[in-house]
């Protein structure tokens, strides 16, 4: 039969449907007792009619998907075909369960090779997106084993298939639609000759799934995040600086934003101030007026409504010095995050030491981590943040010249790309003659994508101009994360060779470490 020939519908069964349903699953399980009676086959469409799904070719069903709705916890635990079955054959739907379980798909034999099995499956799956179900679950019968049972058993055998040593009618098909193989069942199925009795316990998680909670509860997937990039610029106190800052605070909520970013010290300009020239004198000057702002940014993010990642600052504690930014959440809560590689200039001009504490951190619009500048060209950092969920990295930098800005630029977007995360990067403008060491400051800040089909082509969600003081907006989507990490055409998270080489935190714990 030529593809011309064609003309294929997908919809649900119906009751009516089953002189044709008989028809189909006589032709396809003529080895294991054909078709279903017409009680079985009436009582799931009117169970659950949206899990019954066939393709019609003209009056003909020529491939059907038969499924119920099961308890998770039940079933993916071992079981037999029989736990699905209540008395006189009827198929047990439970409607309140919590996943859906693939009980057939049947292909015609002359429609095999159009791929109508895999509309079927992708049909199922979106059933299980929109009623937010957390799996399809299946017993998939092994008909190829029998060839092998005699020179291994079902496990080795299933691996075989995963590397596609051997062709399994029915294993191959499956694994090549994205279900996990999770266990073996022993007496699945007993008068399965072919399979010998086994069956895999097959499952395709649903990324999208989240448990019944509140709607005011539900994390954010479609967030907003505001990017200052801030002129450098003389001020003669710190109430004009704060004034400043609430300047683009106000600006960036009024366009319903869920964070604001500023640069690495950004408030350096409060160093023209201090009468000294001695540079570690200037920036320890500065550092005494770090807790007013935190407490005033504090201030700020409850006020407007927005969670306000504070650049970075220069912090004295017990008289050592670190470079410090704080994630100040809109329901009142503070997270700090240190700098913890320190470059030269820092270390031999201002003397600042590095922290020893890297957090991810949950907020109302995703799992967020802060790199600030320098921390960015460490690889190691970002991977241990996306083994713990990483969505958004920020990174507060300051840069003077343009080969050190492309070094934080270039590992930046590195860094979304290997950890498929968002990064959004921000830094300061124009010249401050009056401050050592800190006269000029070259920047473009800019969001980044990891870089798939779903993102933009190069991978940059949205970019400032150059060296100009602006407000950059991008929107970002956190479900193309969880699609790309499960289904992109790499997938660098999933696909490290774990077994080969190990990445480990060996700093101090912290118990608000996520």
């Amino acid at each position: 039969m030529s593809a011309d020939e064609l003309h294929l519908n997908l919809r649900n069964l119906s009751v009516d449907d089953y002189p044709a349903v008989r028809r189909l699953m006589d032709r396809v399980y003529d080895d294991i007792g054909g078709a279903w009676p017409e009680s079985t086959i009436s009582k799931l469409v009117k169970d659950f009619e949206a899990g019954q799904i066939c393709i019609e070719d003209g009056n003909e069903i020529v491939g059907m998907a038969l499924t119920v709705r099961v308890d998770y916890r039940k079933f993916r635990n071992p079981h037999t075909y029989d736990d699905l079955i209540g008395k006189r054959m009827q198929v047990l739907n439970n409607p309140k369960g919590d996943a859906l379980y693939g009980l057939d798909v049947l292909i015609h034999p002359d429609y095999r090779g159009y791929r109508l099995g895999r509309r079927l499956y992708e049909a199922r799956k979106d059933l299980c997106r929109q009623l937010n179900l957390q799996a399809v679950l299946a017993g998939g019968r092994i008909p190829g084993f029998q060839q092998h049972a005699d020179e291994m058993t079902p496990q080795e055998y299933i691996e075989r298939v995963g590397r596609r040593e051997f062709h399994d009618p029915i294993l191959s098909f499956q694994l090549s639609n994205d279900f996990q193989v999770k266990r073996v069942l022993r007496q699945y199925m007993p008068e399965d000759e072919k399979s010998q009795g086994y069956a895999t316990l097959l499952e395709w998680s649903n990324i999208f799934y989240q448990p019944d909670t509140s709607p005011l509860n539900q994390p954010k997937t479609q967030v907003r995040v505001g990017v200052v990039q801030w002129q450098m610029r003389e001020f003669h106190s710190v109430e004009d600086v704060l004034q400043q800052v609430e300047y683009f605070v106000d600006a960036v909520s009024d366009y319903q934003s869920d964070f604001v970013l500023f640069p690495e010290f950004f408030n350096a300009p409060l160093m023209g101030l201090t009468d000294s020239k001695q540079r570690m004198e200037a920036i320890r000057f500065l550092a005494q007026f770090t807790q007013r702002f935190r407490d005033e940014m504090l201030r700020m993010a409850v006020e407007y409504n927005i969670n306000i990642i504070t650049g970075s600052m220069p912090l004295i504690e017990n008289e050592r010095l670190y470079n410090i930014t704080y994630l100040c959440r809109r329901d009142g809560t503070i997270e700090e995050q240190y700098k913890l590689h320190i470059t030269p200039h820092e270390k031999w001009d201002w003397v600042i030491e590095g922290g020893d504490k890297l957090q991810v951190f949950d907020t109302d619009a995703g799992r967020v981590g802060i790199l600030i500048c320098y921390d960015v060209e460490f690889p190691e950092l970002a991977r241990l943040m996306a083994a713990q969920g990483l969505e958004i990295l920020f990174v507060p930098f300051w840069t003077d010249t343009k080969n050190g800005f492309l070094r934080v630029r270039h590992c930046a977007q590195a860094r979304a790309i290997e950890n498929e995360c968002y990064v959004v990067i921000c830094g300061s403008v124009g010249n401050l003659p009056a401050v050592e060491s800190l006269d000029v400051q070259y920047a473009q800040s800019a969001v980044f994508s990891p870089s798939d089909f779903s993102f933009p082509h190069d991978a940059v969600m949205s970019e400032a101009t150059p060296n100009t003081e602006m407000i950059l907006f991008s929107d970002l989507d956190l479900d193309r994360l969880k699609v790309i990490r499960n289904e992109g055409s790499v997938t660098n998270l999933k696909d490290r060779r774990e077994e080969l080489y190990t990445l480990r935190w060996c700093g101090p714990s912290d118990e608000k470490r996520s």
